[in-house]
């Protein structure tokens, strides 16, 4: 287990539901893919490891959870403006996606 955390740290990490708008490779990573999602208020673009296990066809309109305010990075020459979710399980990744379909892009999740 890692080190707990308080609290307050947790509350920091806002997580939103958001929706894929467009998904494609990276051109200069085997393993990435650059996602436009919509966040609810904004869409914005986050690169994610997840090329190995997803075809960017299959994530097109797929809702997702998102940590929204991550700080930007550059990838690649990319520029990544959040981070998605996911779960490992062996060597299978799995998106964290909400089971219900009537949640709108830019619910809060708590």
């Amino acid at each position: 287990m890692a080190d707990p955390i308080s609290y307050d740290d947790f509350a920091k990490i806002e997580l939103r539901v958001a929706k894929v708008l467009e998904a494609r490779p990276h051109p200069n990573a085997d393993k990435l893919l650059l996602l436009q999602v919509d966040v609810g208020d904004e869409t914005k673009q986050i690169v994610a490891g997840i090329r190995p296990h997803y075809q960017p066809e299959e994530l097109v309109g797929k809702l997702i959870v998102v940590v929204n305010n991550l700080a930007p990075a550059m990838l690649r020459g990319e520029a990544s403006n959040g981070m998605l979710l996911a779960a490992s399980s062996g060597d299978k990744v799995i998106l964290l996606s909400p089971s219900d379909p009537d949640c709108a892009p830019g619910s809060r999740v708590k």
